[in-house]
C-alpha cells in the first residue's frame, strides 16, 4: 500500500469535497436562514410550532435546534443546546432535543447529495418524524427519571436586524462567513477519515470485511457496498460519509435509488463525531448523553424503515 498516495488522494478528496459541494450549499442556506432569523420570520415559526411540539418532550428552543439541523449542519444546534443548558432548561428536555437532533438528517449532508438524486422533501419529512419519535421515545421513556426541574425560560434567541440596506449586507456577509467557516473546518476531519477508510481500502479490509459479511447481507437483502459508507460513518461521521458517497456515485457503483434508500442509515449525527461535538455544549447536555443516545437510536430505526419502504 502507498500511504503517500493514500494521503494525497484523500486530502484532494477532502478539499474538493469542502470546497465545490459543501460550500456552495452552506453559504446559500446560511444566508437564507440568517436573512429569515433577521426578518422575524423564524422567531415566528417557533412561536407558531413550540406549543404543538411541547407534548413531545420539546421546548420552543428545541424548535430551533430542528430547524438548525435540517437547514443549516449538525453542529449548528450546538449553540442552542448551549443556550438551553445556560438558561434553565430541565434535563428532560436537554435529553430529548439532543435526541432529537442526533436522530434527524443533517443538511450539510442532505443538501449536496440532492444533485445525486435525494428527495429532499422525503428526506425531511422523515427527519422530521425520526427526531420527534426519538424526543417523545427520550422524554416519556429513557429520560423519564432525569429531573424536571427547570427555570423560567427566555426561549428567544438574539438575532441581527434588518432596519436599513447596510443591515442586510451585514447579515449576509456574517452568514458567508460563517458558511466558510464551516467548510473550511470540516476538511481535517474528512481528510483524516478519508485517509483511514482508503487506507483500510487499499490494504483489502473491506475485501475481507464485506466477504465475512456477504452470508448475513445476502440473507437479510443488503447490498454489500453499503458496508463501505456504513464503516465512514462509525468512524468519521455525516460529512466523510458524503465524500464516500460521491465517489462512489461518480464511479457508478451507487445510484440515486441506493442514495434514498439508505439516507435514514447514513444522514444523521448518531455517530461517534456526532455524539463528541454535540455533547460540548455544557456538563448538562453531556450527562443526559445516554438516554439521548438510545433514544436517537430509535428515532433513526423510524427513518430507516421509512426510506426502505419509499424507495
Amino acid at each position: 500500500m502507498d500511504i503517500i498516495n493514500v494521503i494525497m488522494a484523500s486530502g484532494r478528496s477532502a478539499v474538493e469535497l469542502a470546497l465545490f459541494i459543501l460550500l456552495p450549499i452552506m453559504v446559500i442556506m446560511l444566508c437564507v436562514m440568517r436573512l429569515l432569523e433577521a426578518a422575524g420570520i423564524m422567531d415566528w415559526v417557533v412561536a407558531k410550532v413550540a406549543p404543538i411540539l411541547r407534548p413531545a418532550g420539546l421546548t420552543g428552543l428545541s424548535v430551533f435546534a430542528m430547524l438548525q439541523v435540517n437547514f443549516v449542519s449538525f453542529a449548528a444546534p450546538l449553540a442552542t443546546l448551549t443556550t438551553m443548558e445556560r438558561r434553565g432548561a430541565s434535563e428532560r428536555h436537554l435529553a430529548a432535543t439532543l435526541a432529537m437532533v442526533l436522530a434527524m438528517g443533517q443538511a450539510n449532508v442532505a443538501f449536496p447529495l440532492a444533485p445525486m438524486g435525494l428527495h429532499l422533501g422525503q428526506f425531511f419529512a422523515l427527519s422530521i418524524l425520526g427526531g420527534i419519535i426519538a424526543s417523545i421515545s427520550t422524554y416519556y421513556l429513557l429520560g423519564r427519571n432525569l429531573s424536571s426541574d427547570e427555570q423560567t425560560l427566555d426561549e428567544r434567541l438574539a438575532h441581527p436586524t434588518m432596519e436599513d440596506p447596510k443591515g442586510v449586507l451585514a447579515v449576509i456577509n456574517h452568514a458567508g462567513n460563517e458558511a466558510v467557516r464551516i467548510a473550511i473546518g470540516a476538511i481535517p476531519l474528512v481528510a483524516l477519515s478519508l485517509v483511514v477508510v482508503n487506507g483500510i481500502k487499499a490494504a483489502g479490509g473491506f475485501d475481507l470485511l464485506e466477504t465475512a459479511l456477504l452470508p448475513l447481507l445476502q440473507l437479510v437483502g443488503i447490498d454489500p457496498i453499503l458496508v463501505v459508507p456504513s464503516v465512514t460513518k462509525i468512524l468519521g461521521g455525516g460529512t466523510a460519509t458524503l465524500g464516500v458517497l460521491v465517489e462512489l456515485k461518480n464511479n457508478g457503483a451507487i445510484d440515486s435509488a441506493f442514495i434514498n434508500a439508505t439516507a435514514g442509515w447514513l444522514v444523521h449525527s448518531w455517530d461517534i463525531v456526532g455524539v463528541a461535538i454535540l455533547i460540548s455544549a455544557g456538563p448538562r447536555v453531556a450527562k443526559v448523553w445516554k438516554p439521548a443516545v438510545l433514544g436517537a437510536g430509535i428515532g433513526i430505526v423510524v427513518r430507516i424503515i421509512g426510506h426502505a419502504w419509499l424507495a
